[in-house]
Parts: C-alpha cells; sequence; structure tokens
C-alpha cells in the first residue's frame, strides 16, 4: 500500500486547504448559523474542486474532506461528492452521467443521501416512492437525493419534485439537515435506462437485482469512507485547537501542555485522530485500485466514530472552562465530532456489521 498523494490529489489538497482557510473562518460560520456557507460553495465549486474528485478518487476526496473537517465549513461538499457525483459516475447509466454530473461539477446541483436504507421506505411497480427519513444533511441545500428504499434499491429523487416535503430540522452539528417525507414521489432509477422504473428485475413478484443492492453496498462503503476522512480533519483541527490552547495559557507559572496529565491526553487524541486517518486512507487506496474494501470501509468507520468521539471530548476537555462556551471555535469541532460518531452507524452498529461480513467471508 502507498497512500502518498499523486501530484494531482496533493495540489487539490493544498488548494482545498487555502480556500477553506481562508473563508471558513469563526466569524463567518458564526455568521452563518446552522445553515450553508453560499459564497464558500460558490468558489470551492469554481476552483474546480468538485469537479476534481472524478479525477483524483476516493483518496483525493478523502484528503479534500480531511481540510473541510480540519474547519468545520459549513459546505455540501462531502455530500454532493459521495452521494452526487462519485455514485453517479460509478453506477449511472452513460445517460444519467451524462445529464447529472456536469451541474454537480459546478455546484449548481446539490446532492445528497437519505442513508442508510430504512424498512419505511418503499417504490411500487411504477416508481414511486414513500415513506420518510428523520433527517437528511444538507437536504435544504439538495437539489437531488440518492435514496436507498428497503429493498436496498438506489433512487434518484429531485427535491422540487410533487410529493416531496423537506421540512427543515436542527441536528447536533449545523448541517442544514431536514426532515424527508415521500408520497407517491417519483424516482430514477441510478443505473436503469429512462423508462424502466420498477422496483427490480420483477417488481410485480418484489424480487429485486443483485445489480442494485451491489451498487448500495458500494455507495455506502463510500459514503462511510469519506466521512471518516471528514472525521479525521475535525479530530485534528479540535486537537490543533487543544494544543495551542494549552501551550498559551499558563497556570502557576507554566504553560498547561507542561503538565504530564494534559500531554497523555492530548498523546492519546494525536494517536486516535491518526488511526481514524489511517483507516480511511486504506480504504479509500483500495477501492480506488478496484480492490475489495467492505471491511475496510466498516474499519474506517469504526474507528471515526469510537475514536472520534474521545478526540472531540478531549479537545473540549482540554479548554477547561472556555471548552463549555457554546460560541467557542473547539465547541464546534466537539458537536460536529458527535455528529458524525452516529452518521451512517455508531461504532457497536459497525462493529456488528463488520462481525457479520468476516463470519461469511470466512464461511466461503
Amino acid at each position: 500500500m502507498d497512500f502518498t498523494p499523486t501530484e494531482e490529489q496533493a495540489a487539490a489538497q493544498g488548494l482545498a486547504a487555502q480556500i477553506f482557510g481562508d473563508l471558513a473562518t469563526h466569524e463567518r460560520l458564526a455568521a452563518a448559523g446552522t445553515g450553508t456557507d453560499t459564497e464558500l460553495w460558490k468558489e470551492l465549486c469554481a476552483a474546480g474542486l468538485t469537479a476534481a474528485v472524478e479525477e483524483i478518487g476516493l483518496l483525493g476526496l478523502v484528503l479534500l474532506l480531511e481540510e473541510q473537517g480540519r474547519t468545520t465549513a459549513q459546505v455540501p461538499f462531502a455530500v454532493t461528492c459521495a452521494y452526487g457525483l462519485l455514485a453517479v459516475a460509478e453506477h449511472g447509466t452513460d445517460e444519467q452521467r451524462e445529464r447529472l454530473l456536469p451541474p454537480l461539477r459546478d455546484g449548481t446541483a446539490v446532492a445528497t443521501g437519505a442513508f442508510p436504507a430504512r424498512d419505511g421506505l418503499r417504490a411500487d411497480g411504477e416508481g414511486r416512492l414513500s415513506g420518510a427519513v428523520p433527517y437528511v444533511p444538507w437536504l435544504r441545500d439538495a437539489t437531488l437525493v440518492l435514496v436507498a428504499d428497503a429493498d436496498r434499491q438506489l433512487w434518484i429523487v429531485r427535491t422540487a419534485d410533487p410529493g416531496v416535503a423537506v421540512t427543515p430540522v436542527e441536528t447536533t452539528a449545523p448541517w442544514s439537515a431536514a426532515r424527508l417525507a415521500l408520497d407517491r414521489a417519483p424516482g430514477e432509477r441510478l443505473g436503469r435506462p429512462a423508462g424502466r422504473t420498477g422496483a427490480g428485475t420483477g417488481a410485480s413478484t418484489g424480487t429485486h437485482s443483485a445489480t442494485g443492492t451491489a451498487a448500495y453496498g458500494a455507495v455506502l462503503a463510500a459514503c462511510r469512507t469519506a466521512f471518516a476522512g471528514l472525521q479525521a480533519g475535525v479530530c485534528a483541527g479540535s486537537l490543533a485547537r487543544a494544543v495551542a490552547h494549552t501551550t498559551t495559557r499558563r497556570q502557576f507559572g507554566r504553560p498547561l501542555s507542561t503538565n504530564q496529565g494534559v500531554l497523555l491526553r492530548a498523546a492519546d487524541a494525536h494517536m486516535d485522530t491518526e488511526a481514524i486517518r489511517v483507516t480511511a486512507y486504506e480504504a479509500a487506496w483500495r477501492r480506488d485500485k478496484g480492490l475489495p474494501y467492505a471491511a475496510q470501509a466498516l474499519t474506517a468507520a469504526w474507528w471515526a466514530s469510537e475514536a472520534g468521539k474521545r478526540v472531540v471530548h478531549a479537545g473540549q476537555h482540554l479548554h477547561g472552562g472556555a471548552g463549555a462556551d457554546l460560541d467557542h471555535p473547539v465547541h464546534r469541532h466537539f458537536l460536529w465530532g458527535r455528529q458524525l460518531d452516529a452518521y451512517l452507524g455508531c461504532g457497536s452498529e459497525v462493529l456488528e456489521e463488520l462481525g457479520q461480513l468476516l463470519v461469511t467471508e470466512g464461511s466461503q
């Protein structure tokens, strides 16, 4: 394995670090509230960072999301790239790629995903979807939603279509989230030519295609890997703030960072952050190389959940009383870290999935 970024990946990461660092300031984030910084989103798209994801792959996206996580920039970058660009590019038909990718590349369309699949979300034989998803990140900004129904089939839903209701909700992190309610809303099957809208190869019998369920698993694994990369950045940003605080804050005539307890807590947080990063890199690298990576994606998701919450708690605690201030920048990292802890499956859930996967693979 070689996780060394290519020239293109390194250039994209450097540009992302510059844009996020310059524009995702504490003042702008505070002004955005729980909404999206539309100017920052326009700047990212104009710089070609969304379009670049198709070329730099999932590992490249992980590198870019690290930079977003460091600053907790409030833009629908992760969801548009993971649920939109990569999903359509890998699993869409030629016609879907030609029609859907250009607006996703330039930011005129925003995608998100109603993941993971829920039993209450159903598609009928006419390709109309009914059911509800309690919250979908960045749904308030989205024009397209990638929906996984109870049969693990993937559908593209347009938020402007009849039968689609979007109700804003507030989540732990300020992710412009909303509740998605579908009432016989028209859906377009991802990877199926127009005009073939049935729920599967045998819509009348309730069966579904292996291709559809395989696509769901691939998209979920890619998204878990991408959001693990985002968590690595969130943790790195939290830790950087904690280091800056403890090295400048003096107590009893010396910096807090000279206390052994502080040093050990920061060291543990650093190791946890590196574990999240390297497992996300491995999963993304294997995906880009065309190697099986389901187990690696679950491993990255587990580290992002379990280690991620440890790091953001440590970052807040190392700030002392300031860390409990809701307006302090480190508190934003705490909120993001806790949101990512549970998104797409908390630690115990993904660990159970990983165990089942290993048992299945071992019996084959």
